[in-house]
């Protein structure tokens, strides 16, 4: 089937957009020409297209980016009580003077121009090939963009069990920012690391996250998605798991105009866990977008999906989610739930939850459902004195609960919960 011009025009306009890379090794630039020429053969994503038609790429594709005001705010910024490893990066720009020293034991970073520029480098073997691979039988147009032209973000590789999380802080200091970010993550066997992600980054912000999981490794993965009412944000988390690995990803969403997370978990080695999950809360023009597709390509291994979604207002909700399991996959546990609670009518939720099984000895489910508060709970609340907006948000907060308890270490759930009751209480 012939790609329609405006598709393919809009390819050509987000890559003119941005510079070519120089200077790098020819392998990166083979990965590179790879990824544009996927981009400009099948085109920039579209409303017509399966997985965008809840979804409005428009303000994604649209060249210059929409501006969006900074927020301002005496809020302390999440996550800055703990003892990590801070990697900042200022309008999608890495800035060593803001940032933690590069050095930490039992972890390699370099940033990811100069892991790029090298003829022989550990991320050869992942930089724009766990993405290639994402693109089937999905396409993910922005991620092909973003491996064909972002020079910023960082490259980790991990030998042992990390001191201290890695804190990647994207912070935002002009109002038409517009940001693409790759990061490229290696856990070698037996290693485990903590990554957490926080702020706005840009009025547009385009992330990439590419991971290798080695035998009996743990990668866990927090991000919480700045407040700006106005920005607009695409993420891509690309992950490969091998024998015994673990990966856990929890996101957090509040505010922002237009929030798409993207997720392609595939677990090849055996005994391998994946658990992506996400709660978010918004209101009035707000719209937010997990799609995710997690394959199962190895014997006895598990998987969870759980998205939970408060809209109000006029706000909008989309979850595509799904469970590929092989023919190989014998034993598979997969578990899918996706659930809104609408506090008033103008709020939507779209779903689209979907099972593809190939093997015959798995165990796998989904579920979707939406509604409203639960009256009689809060006839139950109230009854006993609580004001009726403390008693709705102590309702929402059990609500969101399920996601956040995703989350392993408890410490930075309590985090995540004091901010979303922070939110809630400004919104009385």
């Amino acid at each position: 089937m012939a790609v329609p011009a405006l598709k393919l025009d809009a390819a050509g306009g987000l890559l003119a957009a941005w510079p070519e890379p120089a200077g790098e090794a020819q392998w990166a630039r083979a990965a590179r020409s790879q990824a544009e020429r996927w981009l400009r053969e099948r085109g920039a994503p579209a409303r017509r297209d399966e997985y965008w038609r809840y979804t409005d790429p428009t303000s994604l594709t649209v060249e210059p980016a929409p501006e969006a005001a900074l927020l301002a705010t005496d809020e302390v910024p999440v996550f800055q009580t703990r003892e990590t490893h801070r990697l900042v990066f200022v309008d999608g720009v890495f800035s060593p003077e803001a940032s933690t020293p590069l050095e930490i034991a039992g972890v390699e970073i370099v940033p990811l121009r100069e892991a790029l520029a090298a003829d022989i480098h550990w991320v050869r073997d992942i930089f724009g090939q766990i993405e290639a691979a994402g693109q089937v039988p999905v396409e993910r147009p922005l991620a092909a963009l973003n491996t064909a032209r972002a020079v910023e973000g960082c490259a980790i590789r991990v030998t042992g069990v990390a001191s201290r999380p890695i804190h990647f802080v994207y912070r935002r200091a002009a109002a038409d920012a517009d940001a693409l970010i790759h990061h490229v993550i290696r856990l070698d066997a037996g290693a485990d690391l903590t990554v957490l992600e926080s702020a706005a980054g840009a009025a547009r912000l385009n992330t990439v996250m590419e991971v290798e999981i080695a035998d009996r490794a743990a990668l866990h993965h927090v991000r919480t998605q700045g407040r700006d009412h106005q920005r607009r944000a695409v993420t891509g988390l690309f992950a490969r798991l091998a024998t015994e690995s673990r990966l856990k990803s929890f996101t957090l969403t509040v505010n922002g105009r237009l929030t798409r997370n993207e997720a392609f978990v595939e677990m090849r080695g055996d005994n391998a866990s994946a658990h992506v999950a996400g709660a978010c809360v918004g209101d009035g023009d707000f719209h937010h977008d997990d799609t995710v597709f997690v394959t199962h390509a190895a014997v006895g291994c598990e998987s969870r999906q759980v998205f939970k979604k408060v809209l109000r207002g006029s706000a909008v909700g989309v979850f595509q989610g799904k469970i590929l399991v092989r023919p190989v996959a014998q034993q598979t546990d997969g578990y899918q739930i996706s659930q809104a609670l609408l506090l008033d009518e103008a709020a939507q939720f779209l779903a689209k939850p979907e099972l593809e099984i190939y093997a015959d000895d798995v165990k796998c489910s989904h579920g979707s459902t939406s509604g409203a508060v639960d009256e009689t709970s809060l006839f139950y609340l109230t009854s006993r004195g609580i004001p009726k907006k403390t008693a709705e948000e102590l309702l929402i907060l059990a609500f969101l609960d399920e996601a956040i308890a995703e989350v392993e270490d408890e410490g930075l759930a309590d985090e995540l919960r004091d901010r979303l009751a922070a939110w809630l209480a400004r919104r009385r």
